[in-house]
């Protein structure tokens, strides 16, 4: 049974894809829970400007959790990728509006307030590799 789970997943060659595959995977369900556990820290980096704060702090962690398991199915990888890489644009303000305003965050140095927006496109390539072929050799293939 776990054989045939294990292919179900129609996982890219290598272990570095294999790996950074579960890694996102893992990432975005445990960011989208903690947005649960944790929603004042959400809360305190939107920007002002930003409405419905309560709101965009769930609703975003929800697309997370679902991303997170999402990007292990074959036939969503590919749309998944995409999407992950949407939500990361779309709050990407709150990191620029943490940088921007570090007297807010007294608690995190501001060099590395900067050094997480640059941080950040990390995050945009690793969603976006989801995108490719070689995440998606099911596709390839077919």
């Amino acid at each position: 049974m776990i054989k045939k789970l294990w292919a179900s997943l129609q996982l890219p060659e290598g272990w570095w894809r294999k790996l950074s595959l579960f890694a996102i995977s893992l990432f975005f369900i445990n960011v989208g829970v903690d947005h649960f556990v944790n929603p004042d820290f959400y809360l305190n980096i939107m920007p002002p400007s930003f409405p419905l704060h309560h709101e965009a702090v769930y609703i975003s962690g929800v697309f997370e959790i679902i991303g997170g398991i999402c990007i292990l199915i074959p036939s969503l990888r590919r749309f998944t990728g995409w999407g992950l890489l949407a939500l990361l644009v779309a709050v990407y303000p709150a990191n620029i509006y943490m940088a921007l305003n570090p007297e807010a965050f007294p608690e995190i140095p501001v060099v590395l307030l900067y050094i997480r927006l640059l941080f950040q496109f990390v995050f945009f390539y690793w969603a976006y590799s989801m995108t490719r072929d070689s995440f998606n050799p099911s596709l390839v293939n077919s």
